[in-house]
C-alpha cells in the first residue's frame, strides 16, 4: 500500500508516518522546504517537497497512492496574517480532497482536532454529536479547523471515502516546535509556571492517536468523525502530575481569567504586534480556557478499538525528551 501523508515533520504526523512505516507502507511525505527532517530519520519514504497552498502542485506526489493521511495544518494560537491560517487549513483541505479524487486515491483520513467540538464552560464532557456552530469557535485556528473539517464532511458526503480523526490534545516524545500543550510542559520544566487558570484539558497519548491513523484507514465509517481522547484534567492536575514525575513545585496560586487576559493582551500588544515575536500568552488562548474541554472517546473506542491510555507515561516521554534535547534543564525525579 503506499500512502501520501501530509504533516509528517509535525509532532503527530510523525508518530504517524513511523506507525505506517512499522506496517511496512510504502510512504510519501510532504515537506517543506523549510522543514527539520530530524523526527523521521529511520523512516524510509519517497519526501515531496510542496505546501498546501499551492495544492495543484500536489497532483504527481498523489498519483499512483492508495490512500492520503492528511495531517498538516497551521497549528498556532497567534498569527499576524490570518489568510494564511485559512489557505493552509481550509482552502488547502478542499483542494487536496479534490486532487485525491480526480487521480483516483481510494481513501482518506483527515486529521481535525477536537477543538471542532461544542465545548461548554460548566465542564460538560462532549461528544461528537453535542451540539456546536461555526459562531462558537474561539480564533482564527479553532474557525480554519472547523471549517477544514466542513470540506472533509461534505467531500465523504459526495461520496469519497474519508474518515476523520478529532486528536483532543496530544502528549509524548517528539514535540519538537513545540506545541502550545509542549510549551506548558517546556515552562513548568524551567520554572516559569508561577501560576494557574481555572481551565481544563483532555491528553493524549500521542503513539496511540497514530495507531489509529492507520486503523481508521481500514475499519473508520467515511464521514463520521472520531473522538480520540485520554484523561479529562483540570490544568492545576496537570501541573500536579508533573510535579510528582520531576520534583519540581506546582504552583499554588490561581489566577482569574481576568488577569490572565489583561497579561495575554498586555504580551500580544508588546511581543507580537511591536516586536513581531510569538508571544508566549494570547488573549486566544485565555479565551478558550474558559471552557473546560472535556472529551469522550466511546465512540472510536467502541468502533475503531481505540485505548484510552493512562496519562502518566506520555507525559513522562515528552519531559524526559524535552529534558534529553535540551528544552529543560534535569532534574531530580521522585519516581522513574
Amino acid at each position: 500500500m503506499r500512502v501520501f501523508i501530509t504533516g509528517a515533520t509535525g509532532f503527530v504526523g510523525g508518530h504517524v508516518a513511523k506507525a505506517y512505516a512499522a506496517e511496512g507502507a510504502s510512504l510519501r511525505l510532504l515537506t517543506r522546504q523549510t522543514s527539520r527532517l530530524d523526527s523521521l530519520a529511520g523512516v524510509d519514504a519517497e519526501m515531496v517537497t510542496g505546501d498546501l497552498r499551492e495544492p495543484e502542485k500536489l497532483r504527481s506526489a498523489l498519483t499512483g497512492c492508495d490512500a492520503l493521511v492528511h495531517v498538516a495544518a497551521d497549528y498556532r494560537l497567534w498569527v499576524r496574517d490570518p489568510d494564511q491560517m485559512y489557505a493552509a487549513n481550509v482552502a488547502g483541505t478542499r483542494e487536496l480532497l479534490k486532487l485525491a479524487r480526480e487521480v483516483g486515491v481510494q481513501r482518506v483520513v483527515y486529521t481535525s482536532s477536537v477543538a471542532t467540538m461544542g465545548f461548554k464552560a460548566d465542564g460538560s464532557i462532549v461528544n461528537e454529536d453535542s451540539p456546536v456552530a461555526l459562531g462558537e469557535m474561539i480564533g482564527h485556528y479553532k474557525r480554519s479547523k472547523f471549517l477544514g473539517e466542513v470540506e472533509a464532511i461534505q467531500a465523504a458526503k459526495a461520496g469519497q471515502h474519508v474518515m476523520i480523526l478529532n486528536p483532543t490534545t496530544p502528549i509524548g516524545a517528539g514535540d519538537a516546535k513545540p506545541t502550545p500543550t509542549g510549551r506548558i510542559i517546556v515552562d513548568f520544566l524551567n520554572k516559569k509556571f508561577p501560576a494557574y487558570v481555572d481551565t481544563g484539558l483532555n491528553l493524549v497519548d500521542v503513539d496511540e492517536v497514530a495507531r489509529m491513523h492507520v486503523v481508521a484507514l481500514e475499519r473508520g465509517t467515511p464521514g463520521e468523525r472520531y473522538i480520540l481522547g485520554g484523561e479529562n484534567l483540570t490544568l492545576k492536575q496537570i501541573l500536579d502530575r508533573m510535579s510528582t514525575i520531576t520534583g519540581l513545585p506546582s504552583p499554588t496560586m490561581k489566577v482569574p481569567h481576568s488577569v490572565a487576559m489583561a497579561f495575554a493582551f498586555f504580551d500580544e500588544t508588546i511581543t507580537g504586534k511591536l516586536l513581531g515575536k510569538e508571544p508566549r500568552a494570547t488573549v486566544e488562548a485565555v479565551r478558550m480556557g474558559k471552557k473546560m474541554m472535556f472529551a469522550s472517546s466511546l465512540k472510536a473506542e467502541r468502533e475503531l478499538g481505540f485505548r484510552v491510555l493512562p496519562v502518566y507515561h506520555s507525559m513522562r516521554a515528552a519531559i524526559d525528551w524535552f529534558v534529553t534535547h535540551g528544552y529543560a534543564p534535569a532534574f531530580d525525579a521522585r519516581q522513574s
